[in-house]
């Protein structure tokens, strides 16, 4: 099954808090209710737009501090709580489920809402368009705005690409691989790109920056037509004239599965990156982007508030 929204856990969560008595944690709570759930290793392998975090477990620990805020739960100490009193009442009436709109019965979650402002009102803000419960965690919800805003930029930059000079898009590669790690220096990267021209050979750069080894590069600045098997395999036997077995093919359009197929047969290591997957790494190299502002995501740093004797 899916992963439940985090408005789904609530109503489970609070049930084992009351099974168990005594204080949880997270972690222990995520183990009984994906067995419960009967969520799927795949499903608990999910993870936010970030990587950083299981969806699940994201989920639980916002549906907990909801219900703290509602005076369902109570921290006991640091990482762990409990059912209150009011909790066990709430489970007496036997509700079909527990969400944002059942616990705005409740002073302190209202209270909590309007402090701030973008809770503040009858409605908890939807990215998903709904008019009243959002089924998205704060985490995810901010997740994937800028994921949104990330696509838009990536959108924006490779319409740029596609319309620049063979020579600027030389340099936005040069850029890129030297950002990268790649070429040694900016001097010697650019000295490199644009000079063999042999045969499908578009430049050759450093795989570091010792120069232990060297990469040969093609790149194609197309816009709607697809790169195809025959560019690849003049590609791959450019390398094997020149004995060489790395290779990245650069292009701002995309790869046809049929030219992908080959290169997963062949025995030279190349590289395939399509316009989406450039684009991608130009704004993770900070290449012909720049940043418009910062929005630092906190948590309480718990060991500042340790007494020490």
């Amino acid at each position: 099954m899916a992963v439940p929204d985090y408005q789904s856990v609530m109503l489970p969560l609070l049930q084992f808090a009351a099974q168990k008595g005594t204080e949880t944690s997270t972690s222990e709570a995520v183990e009984a209710l994906a067995k419960e759930l009967g969520l799927t290793e795949d499903d608990l392998k999910e993870m936010l737009p970030s990587g950083i975090q299981s969806t699940f477990v994201n989920r639980v620990g916002w549906a907990s501090t909801y219900m703290k805020k509602a005076g369902l739960l109570e921290t006991t100490r640091r990482g762990f709580y409990q059912i209150t009193e009011r909790g066990k009442d709430l489970l007496k009436k036997q509700p079909k489920t527990i969400n944002v709109k059942l616990l705005k019965q409740y002073t302190e979650f209202l209270e909590f809402q309007q402090l701030k402002g973008t809770r503040s009102g009858d409605k908890v803000p939807d990215f998903k368009g709904t008019s009243d419960v959002s089924t998205a965690t704060p985490s995810e919800a901010l997740e994937a705005a800028y994921e949104n805003l990330r696509d838009e930029l990536a959108d924006e930059l490779l319409a740029k690409l596609k319309k620049i000079s063979p020579a600027f898009f030389e340099r936005v590669v040069v850029e890129l691989l030297v950002k990268m790690g790649y070429g040694g220096s900016r001097a010697d990267a650019g000295k490199a790109i644009g000079r063999s021209g042999d045969g499908g050979i578009d430049g050759i750069i450093k795989e570091d920056k010792l120069g232990l080894d060297v990469v040969y590069i093609q790149a194609k600045r197309w816009d709607n037509n697809p790169v195809g098997r025959p560019d690849v395999m003049q590609f791959a036997g450019a390398l094997q004239a020149q004995r060489a077995n790395k290779g990245i093919f650069i292009t701002t359009s995309r790869f046809t599965d049929d030219a992908r197929n080959y290169v997963s047969q062949i025995g030279s290591k190349i590289v395939l990156i399509d316009g989406e997957q450039l684009t991608n790494l130009m704004i993770e190299h900070d290449v012909g982007v720049s940043t418009v502002s910062l929005y630092p995501v906190k948590k309480v740093d718990s060991d500042y508030f340790e007494e020490s004797i």
